[in-house]
């Protein structure tokens, strides 16, 4: 069924289990080349395969190997048209060609997908942006696997997703090939590439503040993380970064183990509006890289999207919040392992502003055109401090380990949560999850801080 939030973007008549992305890139005039080879299943008969694709030409399409003779394109979408139907339940591929000269696609939350930087690329999904560099069945419930073949010139670095493999150089033009093995949503997909440096982050030594959720870390991996920027910027972005190690120590405890192989930040060279987040990566701004708590907020609520957001996907774009509320909390749980404001603080001061604010919005259910308003940010986060108030610490972050891994890299719901936490707390008396959310992802009045 079409999602209300972003209609005419993916289809749940088949699902991708995997995209096969080979472009070619010239920084210089801003002309792709690419060429998609996308593995399929169908869930019903399909006489029409319809992708999502804007402001790229197609060239030509191969369904199962056999040239297909009849495609269009209508605004965001790619129809094609196969000689005979597609049967129920049947295994297919898709070998697209197309070219043309990407930008973002502009909606309901401004520009996204494909931007061109002063000296380079920056590649923001979220949340209908992948249509504007490739074909896909566009939707967070549609996730799959990845991998990248980019060619452009040599003296520019790609950063995508995943784990770099390979990277080879011809002449004046170099070729990164990467493998995002996880399964990830469309809108999660990237390309960033700029004139980067490449170094690992140094890690601080774990420090004794960080027991908000307690748990046995004993054969925890370091997690490899890296900064990728400018060579001007380098000492800034690792200088605003440092902390983020313990942060990563901090969320694992919380909310149980790194969900991917490594971590990057990227560093652009413009100033950008707000950081971006993507699987495996997250994206800033020269203008978020300070020690004061308005930026290293942002770092670790980056950071958490990984868990909450890459990782484990809502399956619907009413449940944002699943998203966001969970990473804005993630931002209050790093103040207080941090020794600064606590959780309570934290959840006293976002109160105090959402009180004075319009409550017109349903954090559950906020429309399409509210979806990243910041009170679904601030009131999700409270949705599970009250959570946490009415478990006790224990219970509450035994249920956020729960959760990450009973869906590791799946698609979730908030019936999902609720179901999951009422299965953590089964023996508190009483307990009841969805009695303890509703007020705050259902009703537009703000309830009593906890």
């Amino acid at each position: 069924m079409p999602d209300p939030y972003t209609p005419g973007h993916g289809s749940a008549d088949y699902g991708v289990s995997r995209y096969e992305l080979y472009l070619d890139y010239r920084v210089s005039t801003n002309r792709l080349s690419g060429h998609a080879a996308i593995t399929a299943h169908s869930h019903v008969e399909l006489a029409t395969i319809t992708l999502n694709l804007a402001g790229l030409r197609v060239l030509k399409i191969q369904l199962d190997g056999q040239r297909v003779q009849r495609f269009s394109q209508r605004g965001h979408q790619l129809f094609i048209f196969p000689a005979r139907p597609v049967s129920a339940g049947s295994d297919f591929s898709l070998d697209i060609r197309y070219e043309g000269s990407p930008g973002p696609l502009r909606g309901n939350w401004g520009e996204v997908g494909w931007e061109e930087l002063t000296d380079g690329v920056l590649v923001a999904g979220q949340p209908t942006g992948a249509p504007s560099w490739f074909p896909c069945n566009d939707h967070p419930s549609q996730k799959a696997s990845f991998g990248y073949t980019i060619t452009t010139e040599a003296n520019y670095r790609v950063v995508c997703n995943g784990v770099l493999v390979s990277r080879h150089a011809k002449a004046s033009r170099e070729t990164w090939v990467f493998e995002q093995s996880e399964p990830m949503a469309t809108y999660l997909a990237t390309v960033q590439i700029g004139r980067y440096e490449l170094l690992p982050l140094a890690i601080q030594p774990s420090f004794p503040a960080h027991r908000a959720g307690t748990a046995d870390d004993g054969g925890r991996r370091a997690v490899p993380q890296f900064v990728a920027a400018p060579r001007a910027l380098m000492a800034t972005a690792t200088a605003a970064l440092a902390r983020q190690g313990q942060m990563m120590e901090a969320f694992e405890t919380c909310f149980g183990p790194y969900p991917f192989a490594g971590y990057t930040v990227v560093v652009a060279d413009d100033a950008l509006e707000i950081p971006l987040e993507a699987q495996s990566l997250s994206v800033f701004g020269p203008n978020h890289l300070t020690q004061q708590w308005e930026d290293q907020r942002l770092v670790a609520h980056e950071l958490a999207h990984q868990w909450f957001g890459n990782s484990l996907t809502a399956t619907a774009w009413a449940d944002i919040w699943l998203h966001e509320g969970f990473a804005c909390y993630a931002e209050w749980i790093w103040s207080e392992a941090s020794g600064n404001a606590t959780a309570q603080q934290r959840a006293q001061g976002a109160w105090q502003l959402l009180s004075s604010q319009a409550q017109d919005l349903l954090v559950g259910d906020p429309s399409p055109e509210l979806m990243f308003d910041d009170r679904v940010y601030k009131r999700g986060a409270l949705a599970l401090h009250a959570l946490r108030r009415a478990t006790g610490d224990a219970l509450f972050f035994g249920l956020l380990r729960t959760w990450t891994h009973r869906y590791r890299f799946g698609g979730v719901s908030t019936a999902d949560f609720v179901e999951t936490a009422n299965q953590a707390c089964v023996e508190l008396p009483g307990f009841d999850a969805r009695a303890v959310l509703s007020p705050w992802l259902y009703q537009s009045a703000l309830p009593p801080l906890p």
